[in-house]
């Protein structure tokens, strides 16, 4: 099966099959400017360092294979990546934190004071069957802003789509019987239970019994 990316450049527009489902996109709206592995910032202190902070690359997002054969997987989580993306900034405290790690040097946190992302991202669509090893999603950007947004778009995507995933093979045993999504109670705090639900409704469920979204949609 060949999917086609839909590109989402520069200032990126949300297009998502669900855009109206939760408000769980207050919760994003939070400073996520930190939630990236340290790693992530010394390999881009030293990119800025080596005055590599302008080399334009290509990251593509892929899974190398499906546990347990189950042949096919779900795409979901991309309305929160673009999200996440488009509020991208890092404040002053971020700043003072990561200067308190005696890591970096000034120019480089200079540099994060301004940062927005600037380049272009290609994705397949929510919903959308996916196989391994082919792109999900592709980020072409300068090297470190490429670099800093890794460790949030596995999380999102890994975690939605395995949801959707896993919904949309009850929905094919039902055999036609609607399912409907109750898995807050086990969710790994509130954020996994709303973005859960979110994912089980891309997935094929009917609905779900999560008050918090219900009244959302």
């Amino acid at each position: 099966m060949m999917c086609s990316p839909c590109k989402l450049s520069g200032v990126i527009n949300s297009a998502s099959t669900l855009s109206n489902f939760i408000g769980a996109n207050e919760m994003i709206k939070n400073n996520l400017a930190l939630l990236t592995d340290f790693y992530e910032f010394t390999m881009a202190n030293g990119y800025f360092l080596q005055n590599m902070n302008q080399k334009i690359v290509y990251f593509d997002l892929f899974f190398r294979r499906i546990p347990d054969n189950g042949g096919y997987v779900i795409l979901a989580g991309l309305e929160q990546v673009i999200e996440y993306i488009q509020n991208l900034k890092f404040e002053e405290e971020d700043i003072q934190y990561l200067r308190e790690q005696n890591k970096f040097s000034e120019k480089f946190l200079k540099y994060l004071k301004d940062f927005r992302f600037s380049g272009d991202i290609w994705a397949i669509p929510e919903g959308t069957v996916v196989f391994p090893n082919e792109p999900l999603i592709t980020v072409r950007a300068p090297i470190i802003e490429a670099q800093l947004l890794e460790t949030a778009l596995l999380l999102t995507i890994n975690h939605q789509s395995l949801i959707a995933t896993k919904a949309s093979r009850m929905v094919y045993a039902a055999n036609g019987r609607p399912i409907m999504e109750f898995g807050a109670r086990r969710a790994h705090g509130a954020d996994s239970a709303i973005f859960g639900a979110r994912a089980s409704i891309i997935g094929g469920c009917i609905r779900n019994f999560l008050h918090f979204v219900r009244k959302a949609t």
